[in-house]
Order: C-alpha cells, then sequence, then structure tokens
C-alpha cells in the first residue's frame, strides 16, 4: 500500500526541504522586483532585459531548482499539502435560503458596478482618480460574494460552460 503524501513527510532531510520551499516561494516573489528594476539607473535595455528575466526566466529556473532539489516525493508532499489548504478553503456545497439570498444581494452591486465602468464612468465619482483600488475592492467583493454563495452556485456557474449540462429543478 503506498504512504499518502498529504499526511507523510518524505524521505528527505529538512534542509533540502526547507531550500526548496524557499526556492518554490522566491520563484512566486521575482516578478515583484520589477519596480525596482525599473527605478535603477540603468539603460533601457538592461531594464527590459532584467524585468524580462524576473518576469519569465527567474521563476522557472528558480522553480526548476526548487523540483531538484525536493525531488518527486518532496515535490508531491507539497503539491498534496498546498491542494489540500485549497479544499479547506472551497466554500460548501449547500447553504441556507437565507445566506444564499445574501449572496445574491451582494452579487448585484457588482454587476451595476461594473456596467456603469464600462457604459458611464463618469457616474462614479471619483473614479479617474481611484479606478484601480475601487477594481480590486469590486474584483475582492465578487470572489467573497461567490464564496458565501456555496459551492452549488459555482456548479450552476460551470454549467454554463458544459454543452451536456441540463437544468433539473427541485
Amino acid at each position: 500500500m503506498t504512504p499518502n503524501p498529504a499526511t507523510s513527510p518524505p524521505a528527505l532531510s529538512r534542509w533540502r526541504l526547507i531550500t526548496g520551499i524557499a526556492l518554490i516561494a522566491a520563484a512566486w516573489l521575482t516578478p515583484l522586483f520589477i519596480p525596482l528594476v525599473t527605478t535603477l539607473a540603468l539603460s533601457t535595455t538592461l531594464k527590459t532585459m532584467l524585468s524580462g528575466f524576473l518576469l519569465v526566466g527567474a521563476p522557472e529556473v528558480l522553480t526548476l531548482a526548487a523540483i531538484v532539489i525536493l525531488g518527486k516525493d518532496g515535490f508531491n508532499f507539497i503539491k498534496a499539502r498546498l491542494l489540500a489548504l485549497i479544499r479547506q478553503a472551497a466554500p460548501r456545497a449547500r447553504v441556507s435560503r437565507t445566506r444564499y439570498r445574501i449572496g445574491l444581494w451582494l452579487l448585484l452591486p457588482h454587476l451595476v458596478f461594473n456596467y456603469l465602468i464600462y457604459y458611464a464612468p463618469h457616474l462614479i465619482p471619483g473614479y479617474d482618480v481611484y479606478r484601480l483600488p475601487m477594481n480590486l475592492t469590486a474584483d475582492a467583493l465578487f470572489i467573497a460574494t461567490l464564496f458565501v454563495l456555496g459551492g452549488d452556485f459555482w456548479d450552476k456557474l460551470r454549467a454554463l460552460f458544459v454543452y451536456e449540462a441540463r437544468v433539473c429543478f427541485p
């Protein structure tokens, strides 16, 4: 019987596990250094090359190095742990009628806001100055609304993209 990689630690040393996790984290964080590169007193060509490397090259190289250090068992262990965390954060399948209605009422202002953004942005006070914070807030609230609506709503959204899906009213 094969041991579960999510619960049993891999057969590798602690320093390899820590180094692999640090390299994966560094791979995800390297694009955040692009604004720093653009402020340096370098030629435009060099800034472009460094920014491109931080965006495309460095994450791949660091991830590959992490996989080499971790090996198959270590990489599968980390992947299983991350997937377990994501499953814990997934919305519940069934929610109460009240929670579902609250979720729909939270969704409605988001739809109106998006409609106004595209067709009448001049009607939103301060939108031209605070466009990015307003859009980020609206997107965060939209994602939170999907969690309030629950897993059944996610299935309804998914059914929109499945041709064979059929409506079945209770």
